[in-house]
């Protein structure tokens, strides 16, 4: 296991989180976590138990009703939305469980766009690099494809490669096999942290597979809206 890092390596932290959706009760209610550099976590929870709500504040793309939340240094309340944007455009790359490839791009392009978008590389460069993250997936004869040319298995690579071109140094990664038969989740699954571990990127995985939480340096359980340690008889049956 990577150590979890000083407060000098830690990517993400959350201190006394709460959140609430508008005319909804509170989903969290004081989370406090802390991501290593380097170090891999998953968070296993029921649906609704508020771990995607937790991604999405680790994100940025939702703000804590009360605590902080630091990513990479900064605290995301003390930046507007643009800088928000900015900062997770070049920090963080985002695995959904539903893809969200652009249909009009094809595969080279999808892959490309987060370069165009948090780098100064020249067109070569970007199509070089994304052309080296599709071959490192096993897709580099896909790049002229366009998404609906794919099988789901495929796409989501391509989504993982996506989200690993421009070097980020956070992952997060939302039920990434959720939409994958077992076989091919399981494939995929096992691409995606080969790639982690070779960039050395961190890696915050929500998933509900105990067996696949197993694999990384530690998982934690969303339960009533707080982290705690996972229970090893739920890992074990998973």
């Amino acid at each position: 296991m990577e150590q979890q890092g000083t407060a000098e390596g830690v990517v993400l932290s959350l201190t006394d989180v709460a959140f609430a959706y508008p005319g909804e009760g509170e989903v969290l209610h004081g989370v406090d976590f802390d991501l290593g550099a380097g170090e891999r976590v998953a968070i296993v929870g029921e649906s609704g138990s508020g771990k995607s709500t937790l991604l999405h504040l680790a994100a940025g793309l939702e703000a804590a009703d009360r605590g902080e939340v630091h990513l990479a240094g900064e605290a995301l309340a003390g930046l507007d939305e643009a800088a928000r944007t900015r900062l997770r455009r070049v920090r963080v790359g985002i695995v959904f469980q539903s893809f969200h490839l652009i249909p009009t791009l094809t595969v080279l392009e999808n892959v490309m766009l987060p370069l165009e978008l948090a780098t100064k590389a020249g067109a070569a460069e970007r199509r070089e690099r994304a052309a080296r993250q599709l071959a490192a997936m096993g897709l580099a004869d896909k790049a002229a494809r366009y998404p609906e040319a794919l099988s789901g298995g495929e796409q989501q690579r391509v989504a993982i490669a996506r989200a690993l071109v421009h070097e980020p140094t956070l992952i997060l990664a939302d039920e990434p096999t959720g939409n994958l038969d077992s076989r091919t989740g399981e494939t995929v699954f096992g691409l995606l942290l080969e790639q982690v571990r070779a960039t050395g990127c961190s890696l915050l995985l929500v998933t509900h597979s105990h067996e696949l939480a197993g694999r990384l340096d530690r998982a934690l359980t969303m339960r009533d809206g707080l982290l705690q340690p996972a229970d090893p008889a739920e890992a074990a049956s998973g």
